[in-house]
């Protein structure tokens, strides 16, 4: 009989978006639209092809550590070298952090409606999670810091939140950062911290460079490299060496750290992918605000909307999928009457919308 430990036997599985594969196999349509990962509608920079294609002739030989990408990130994040560690995308590094500083019957903090690996990962290390409610479909600081014990050994903090797409803003991280007893290590996510980076209100964490947070960003979301799994962390010397001690060797990929090293100096590609997103945000909030949906104001990718209740989005999901178009519904993410929309192409967009409206 195969023995599981309780803590992992009672984990339900992350659930990604649904495929393109799929709903191409269960509806015989041809074309599909995807705005439900916040993947780049941009693609990749084409720069980054160009490396993974050079890169193709080497896949035979075990990658090394990134020394280029880390000196790289180092010299415009204002760091050094060994401030940084790369991984397989920002989970990959979540893992590495809960397996440094997360122990059997050990606390971590969180934020319900979230990201749902901040839990999980906690939980498969027989960890005890606890979970604040957001305010205002905003993280709230201050009953995260009201949640810290002497048991409290991380915390998680996404910034901006998925799936809602809000921000803490700087006042109020500084307040709570004052709150938080130093031997607790704070986990900073700012996946989508280059679509934030405009706001001067948005606390970018590595203006905080203190030993107790590391901050985690990723390549799969403004530079547009999901598929190849690329991201990295950038803390104190020290916990970099910790975390390099239990990260998977070999990791990321040849083809991964090409393709990095090349989308990091693409910054012609980056402003294509922000500009591209600002200007359609404006496009589908407005039409959204015509038709009368309601939505959160995002600093992200993407944008949270909210319909009369659970019965209608199952209904617009349902008839969405029909014609081909792919949102993500947030039911397992707490909000059952909602769905998540990423910003994608002109035509992408108008495409969802109009079904939308028809639907509704």
């Amino acid at each position: 009989m195969m023995r599981v430990p309780t803590y992992i036997a009672a984990l339900k599985p992350y659930e990604p978006g649904k495929p393109i594969a799929a709903l191409r196999r269960e509806t015989g349509l041809e074309h599909i639209i995807k705005l439900a990962s916040n993947e780049n509608p941009l693609g990749p920079s084409p720069r980054a092809l160009a490396a993974m294609q050079a890169a193709l002739a080497q896949v035979h030989v075990y990658p090394d550590d990134g020394p280029e990408l880390r000196a790289a990130l180092a010299a415009r994040l204002n760091r050094q070298p060994e401030n940084i560690l790369l991984g397989g995308g920002s989970d990959s590094l979540m893992l590495s952090i809960v397996r440094v500083f997360v122990t059997e019957g050990g606390e971590v903090i969180s934020a319900d409606g979230s990201f749902p690996q901040y839990w999980l990962m906690p939980q498969s290390r027989g960890a005890t999670v606890r979970l604040a409610k957001l305010k205002n479909y905003c993280y709230d600081l201050d009953a995260i810091a009201d949640l810290v014990t002497p048991r409290t050994q991380l915390i998680f903090l996404a910034n901006p939140n998925n799936p809602t797409g809000t921000i803490f803003q700087r006042a109020a991280w500084e307040k709570f950062y004052a709150r938080i007893p130093p031997h607790v290590m704070i986990v900073c996510d700012e996946a989508y911290a280059e679509f934030a980076a405009h706001d001067p209100q948005w606390p970018d964490s590595l203006q905080y460079a203190h030993d107790n947070i590391i901050t985690l960003r990723t390549f799969s979301k403004a530079y547009g490299l999901a598929g190849v799994r690329l991201g990295y962390a950038i803390a104190a010397p020290e916990i970099i060496r910790e975390l390099s001690k239990v990260k998977l060797p070999f990791e990321p990929s040849s083809l991964a750290l090409a393709a990095g090293e090349a989308a990091w100096d693409d910054a012609e590609f980056l402003e294509r992918t922000l500009t591209l997103n600002c200007a359609q945000y404006a496009i589908v909030t407005a039409a959204l605000d015509q038709m009368g949906i309601a939505y959160v104001p995002s600093h992200a990718n993407f944008v949270m909307i909210h319909f009369r209740d659970a019965t209608t989005m199952q209904r617009v999901n349902t008839g969405l999928l029909a014609q081909g178009v792919i949102l993500r519904p947030l039911t397992a993410s707490g909000f059952p009457s909602s769905m998540r929309m990423t910003i994608g192409l002109p035509a992408e967009n108008a495409r969802c919308l109009d079904v939308m409206k028809t639907l509704l």
